[in-house]
């Protein structure tokens, strides 16, 4: 197995995305600050801190000069950050001295390369916006379709009540709602210009270095924070906890899927499940097996990045590269949880049939606490659910189902509403209306 599934022609297709990892490849990285670098010396020639002609043609340069990657790679070993090889090689590629020289004035490597990763994020979370709200509008048809198709609810793995395929949806893609809400405040804060020189003062471009870092971000769209920030890396830390909590919400449903499509249960179908090398009779779910996995990597690398929040002082290298190693795996996995959980809503088939099978297993147990509250109405509740519990002790030992076992001691009881699905259905639907107004 390679290091990085990024770059794996086996394992690419079950654990990397694409459209994110190529915002996490040194080509973008170095675009990105490039476009940064441009953007700089044209507000800087804008405002007269550098010539406008020099300006002009830094700012056209950064568009159009190619740097291999390869190049930096000798000096960000030495330096420990890729910018002062990049100037370089961009001051080089120029062959303009004259105009070369006012590249990257004032700056320091972290404001490049921070605000470089500013842009590139935006484009990441406007990609899983999109993909996020896809999926709940799949699982919003999906819930609203099977609203009422009853099936067991089971907790702690034990057959409890009746309830809903459609609840049972819904219970998957609420928490997609919040998330969603959570990332519009994300993306704002992450959005974020970085300028504040060598040690966070603006002191090389003088008193026009905050008005310089206003005009930066508006010409990136980003906001302007009104202070340096290298050493607060709380928006990155956040962003890491978003993305855990994200895939964690994602991996129950595979979970759950897990379960669902197990041997001896089946009440879901999975087009496209996998197959054995040996056993020719197996359907392996293992698209929902990758977003459990998924899930749990990145709640550990979730904690990796937080470690970079111990920041020291004015600026630290290891804080630093701590979030180089861990952000772009957990932002890969992220990608790769959401565009695989959009395929699998559409390719869930729920099996009606095994649902009533879970249902009515021949004991009637699931039942039991509507017997309960049925029977709380003629006697005291405590005294109601210890001969309910009884009755399904008897039906256990003795194979007897329980609504016979009350129908004998109660015959007065009202059973005609004890398979209720309560409010199963209309949560179901109420879910599809939030998501659906979401959209």
């Amino acid at each position: 197995m390679p290091a990085s599934i990024a770059d794996s022609a086996i394992y690419r297709d079950l654990f990397n995305d694409e459209e994110t990892a190529k915002l996490f490849t040194d080509s973008a990285e170095i675009r990105a600050m490039l476009l940064v670098e441009g953007a700089l010396a044209r507000v800087q020639g804008q405002i007269g801190l550098i010539p406008e002609t020099a300006a002009a043609f830094i700012d056209r340069a950064a568009r159009e000069v190619q740097i291999d990657p390869a190049e930096l790679a000798a000096e960000t070993a030495t330096n420990g950050v890729p910018v002062p090889g990049l100037v370089a090689a961009f001051r080089k590629a120029m062959q303009a001295p004259e105009h070369a020289q006012y590249v990257h004035w004032g700056a320091t490597s972290q404001d490049i390369a921070d605000t470089g990763l500013a842009l590139r994020l935006r484009r990441v979370t406007e990609i899983w916006d999109d993909r996020l709200r896809q999926i709940a509008q799949a699982l919003a048809d999906l819930a609203c379709k099977h609203a009422e198709l009853p099936m067991a609810a089971r907790t702690y793995g034990q057959i409890a009540t009746p309830t809903s395929f459609g609840a049972v949806v819904a219970g998957w893609g609420h928490p997609l709602l919040r998330h969603r809400a959570a990332l519009a405040r994300l993306r704002r804060d992450l959005a974020t210009v970085s300028l504040a020189g060598a040690a966070g003062t603006l002191a090389a471009m003088g008193p026009e270095g905050p008005a310089i870092r206003a005009a930066l971000a508006r010409e990136l769209d980003l906001s302007d924070p009104g202070h340096g920030w290298h050493a607060e890396r709380d928006r990155i830390g956040t962003f890491a906890a978003w993305m855990a909590g994200l895939c964690a919400s994602l991996g129950k449903m595979g979970e759950d899927l897990i379960l669902m499509a197990q041997s001896g249960i089946n009440e879901i179908r999975i087009a496209g499940a996998g197959g054995s090398s040996t056993m020719p009779q197996k359907q392996n779910p293992v698209g929902p097996s990758v977003l459990v996995a998924l899930a749990r990597q990145n709640i550990l690398l979730s904690a990796a990045v937080q470690n970079a929040g111990l920041h020291r002082q004015q600026r630290d290298g290891a804080a630093w590269f701590t979030e180089w190693l861990t952000l772009p795996p957990i932002c890969i996995a992220t990608g790769r949880a959401l565009a695989l959980a959009l395929e699998l809503a559409g390719r869930i088939a729920p099996d009606a049939g095994a649902m009533a099978r879970g249902l009515d297993d021949g004991t009637g147990l699931i039942h039991a606490e509507a017997y309960s509250f049925a029977l709380a109405r003629h006697m005291p509740r405590p005294v109601a659910q210890a001969r309910i519990k009884a009755l399904c002790a008897e039906a256990m030992n003795r194979g007897n189902p329980l609504p016979s076992l009350v129908a004998r001691d109660y015959p007065e009881l009202d059973l005609a509403h004890t398979d209720s699905l309560g409010s199963a259905p209309e949560e179901a639907r109420a879910f599809a209306r939030s998501a659906r107004s979401a959209d």
